[in-house]
C-alpha cells in the first residue's frame, strides 16, 4: 500500500518506520539476509489490524497494516461488535465541596459547566493548582478522548496533553487527519480528563478525587455526545469502564460506556517510555476510526 507523505511522516513521529519502494520501481527486490534481519529489528511485529469481530493474527508487521477505511457508526459491522466490558452506571456520591450536587451538574450546560469547574473546591486539589484543567476541542466532535490528570505543564497552561506527550498525541491524531485545533466535528477532537485538578508533584490520583470529578467528566460526555471515546491510560479505564485490569488485557476490543463505542490504549507519556508498544498504540487508533463515519479515518 502506498502511504501519502504526511502519513509517513506521522508515523515516523510516533516511531513507526515504513519500508518504501523507490519511485518508478516496477518490482519490490528481495532483500539480503543481513538486511532483512536488520529490517526486522527495526520495525517490531505486532498483531495486524482486523475486523473487531475476528481475533487478530500475530507476526505481521506494521509495515503490511493499512490504515482501515471508517465504517459507519450505525452500520451492522460496528453494531455487531462485543461489548467485553459493559459499564453498569449508578448514582454517584458527590461531597458537599462540589460546586453542584451530581443531578444539578448533569443540567448544567457547556457555560456553566465550565464555571463549575473553575470554581471547584471539593477536594483538596483546589489548594496547589495554578488552573483548572477543563479540556480543549469541539464541543460536538466525533471523537472524544479521556486522559488520565493533568501534569504540571497542563496546570501552567490550563489545557489537557501538552509538553512532549502532547507532542505525540498530536502526531498520532494527525496520522490520521484529526486535530484538536479548530475544525469540524468530524476532524476535531474533544480532549478532557479524567481530573481537572493536578494532584501535588504528579502523583496517582486519590479514589476520592476521581469521585468528586466524575460528575464533570459525565456532563462533557453528555454534552459532546461522541461517536467513539478512546480512553488513554490506566485511570481513565478505570473510571469509564469500572474495570481493574491492566491495558493490556483490555485493549484490542470494543468496550461500551453508556452505548457509546470506547476503545482502551495506552496514554501517550507511557509510550514515550515504552516506545516499543507505539505499533500496539496505532492498532488501537485504527479501531477507534474503524467506529467512526466514513472520512474520519486517513485514507
Amino acid at each position: 500500500m502506498a502511504y501519502s507523505e504526511r502519513q509517513l511522516q506521522m508515523l515516523e513521529w510516533m516511531g513507526i518506520r515504513l519500508w518504501q519502494p523507490p519511485v518508478g520501481a516496477d518490482a519490490v527486490p528481495t532483500p539480503e539476509p543481513a538486511a532483512a534481519e536488520a529490517a526486522q529489528a527495526e520495525i517490531p511485529a505486532t498483531p495486524a489490524y482486523r475486523a473487531v469481530t475476528a481475533a487478530p493474527s500475530v507476526g505481521t508487521a506494521v509495515a503490511q497494516r493499512p490504515l482501515p477505511r471508517a465504517a459507519g457508526a450505525g452500520t451492522a459491522s460496528a453494531a455487531s461488535a462485543p461489548a467485553v466490558a459493559q459499564r453498569v452506571d449508578g448514582p454517584i456520591d458527590v461531597a458537599p465541596g462540589l460546586p453542584f450536587g451530581g443531578g444539578e451538574v448533569a443540567a448544567l450546560d457547556w457555560p456553566a459547566l465550565r464555571s463549575a469547574v473553575e470554581n471547584c473546591r471539593a477536594c483538596a486539589l483546589c489548594n496547589s493548582r495554578r488552573h483548572t484543567v477543563f479540556g480543549v476541542g469541539n464541543e460536538r466532535a466525533h471523537w472524544m478522548i479521556v486522559g488520565e490528570a493533568p501534569g504540571e505543564q497542563e496546570d501552567l497552561r490550563g489545557e489537557p496533553f501538552v509538553g512532549p506527550a502532547g507532542q505525540l498525541l498530536d502526531a498520532m491524531l494527525a496520522a490520521l487527519g484529526l486535530t484538536r485545533e479548530a475544525a469540524p466535528a468530524e476532524r476535531q477532537v474533544f480532549i478532557a480528563n479524567t481530573l481537572k485538578c493536578r494532584p501535588p508533584r504528579n502523583r496517582n490520583p486519590a479514589p476520592e478525587e476521581l469521585a468528586q470529578c466524575e460528575p464533570y467528566l459525565q456532563r462533557q460526555l453528555a454534552l459532546v455526545q461522541p461517536r467513539v471515546i478512546l480512553a488513554m491510560g490506566r485511570f481513565a479505564v478505570q473510571s469509564l469502564l469500572r474495570s481493574t485490569l491492566p491495558i493490556g488485557k483490555l485493549r484490542g476490543q470494543v468496550h461500551r460506556y453508556q452505548g457509546i463505542p470506547l476503545v482502551v490504549t495506552y496514554h501517550p507519556a507511557y509510550l514515550l517510555r515504552n516506545p516499543v508498544d507505539k505499533a500496539r498504540a496505532w492498532d488501537d487508533l485504527c479501531l477507534a476510526a474503524s467506529l467512526v463515519e466514513p472520512g474520519t479515518a486517513a485514507a
